[in-house]
């Protein structure tokens, strides 16, 4: 099963419609804020060791 990334998982916008240069430079310092395959808003929680993020329908992501 492939993923596919509809919509940004910083600022929840289309993904393909512009480029996210801004959102891509921020990713790197920041987890995501929204889920890239429903454009849900996720629950993040940022540990001393990493990150996860839980979107509703489609589970977690660690980082």
């Amino acid at each position: 099963m492939t993923t596919t990334e509809l919509w940004c998982d910083r600022c929840g916008e289309s993904a393909t419609a512009t480029a996210h240069p801004a959102c891509a430079s921020a990713r790197q310092l920041e987890p995501p804020r929204f889920c890239p395959r429903c454009r849900r808003r996720m629950k993040v929680q940022v540990l001393p060791v990493g990150w996860s993020a839980v979107c509703v329908e489609h589970g977690e992501i660690r980082g």
